[in-house]
């Protein structure tokens, strides 16, 4: 029975306040299957002021939640601040519960980090999967946001807009197909049902508006149709999503973040998941950031926390496929 490996996320964010929260939830028997990789101080503090009737402990102790202890070299953070201590602290708690994944082949759920703190600490990634790409060594990787009621993956996520439209290639577009259909088969859905957005206004209107349609998403779902694999596409992406909530399509393949983001978190904010596709071992997470204007105070919510726990419980469950793809070889990198 694989561990859960549980990141703290930064020290002055919500993190610490919604992993007490969450933890509080659970019986005993699923709590025994958690290791939180964090610092115990600011487990405490927020512990108290969330009031969660939880327990830590730096050892293995019955009725006690295991905190895999991870010191701050400096006083606890204040919240709410960008701290480049704290930035560094949730690096080192990334990089722990990795280490600990590819020795036990525990699944991690992480907290949330602060982006400016990370790179403040001399961390130079845009976010958790390009951090785990990186210590895991992993060519490339996929973000995929899920939920009950909608889901999608992305072609590229944490890079401007600008950058983003350079990354829609033909290469990249089928990898990120591939990398769905292979999760979706995965988790039990025998032939995913998968939509491709378009990356302009209306397709492109045959290059009208745009030619990266006709160029580079139409043969990469071409070529994904020659595989066998149940695509569609390229679809205007102020309709696709719309379809998929209907129930017409299991998966959209998203071009850039915001056109994936934005209606999954409208459909199932709370609830939505974050899960990191092409890597050697499972993490999923809140698909929300660190809420620096109300860390400390105990209002944060725990619900997609208690989400991102149910998912992983879900992947530990699961055996891992090759999670590999014929083109990923061929695709740039995506990193976040």
């Amino acid at each position: 029975m694989r561990k859960l490996l549980i990141t703290m996320g930064d020290p002055a964010g919500v993190g610490p306040e919604i992993i007490c929260r969450a933890l509080a939830e659970l019986d005993e028997a699923r709590r025994s299957r958690m290791v939180v990789i964090g610092t115990l101080e600011v487990l405490e503090r927020a512990r108290q002021v969330t009031g969660a009737n939880v327990t830590f402990s730096a050892s293995p102790q019955p009725g006690a939640i295991h905190v895999e202890q991870v010191g701050l070299p400096v006083p606890l953070p204040q919240w709410g601040r960008v701290e480049p201590a704290a930035g560094d602290a949730a690096f080192r708690y990334v990089e722990r519960a990795v280490r600990m994944a590819q020795e036990g082949g525990g699944c991690i759920v992480t907290a949330p980090i602060n982006k400016e703190a990370l790179n403040r600490a001399g961390h130079h990634y845009d976010g958790h999967t390009g951090m785990i790409a990186a210590l895991t060594k992993s060519p490339t990787s996929f973000m995929l946001l899920a939920s009950e009621v909608l889901s999608a993956i992305h072609v590229s996520t944490h890079v401007s807009l600008q950058d983003a439209i350079g990354r829609v290639t033909a290469s990249r577009v089928l990898a990120t197909i591939e990398a769905g259909h292979q999760f979706f088969r995965r988790i039990g859905v025998e032939s995913p049902r998968i939509a491709v957005a378009g990356l302009n206004p209306h397709c492109g209107e045959n290059g009208l508006f745009g030619s990266q349609e006709a160029k580079f998403i139409a043969p990469a779902i071409s070529e994904a149709k020659r595989m066998g694999i149940a695509v569609t596409g390229p679809i205007s992406p102020d309709s696709v999503f719309h379809r998929a909530l209907q129930g017409e399509f299991d998966l959209v393949v998203a071009q850039y973040h915001d056109q994936g983001h934005i209606p999954v978190k409208l459909a199932a904010f709370e609830t939505t998941v974050n899960i990191s596709l092409g890597l050697p071992i499972d993490r999923t997470s809140v698909d929300h950031g660190t809420a620096f204007d109300i860390a400390g105070t105990g209002q944060a919510s725990h619900r997609n926390m208690l989400s991102a726990i149910a998912y992983a419980e879900t992947l530990a469950e699961l055996p891992r496929a090759e999670e590999r793809t014929s083109s990923t070889h061929k695709t740039q990198p995506e990193t976040s």
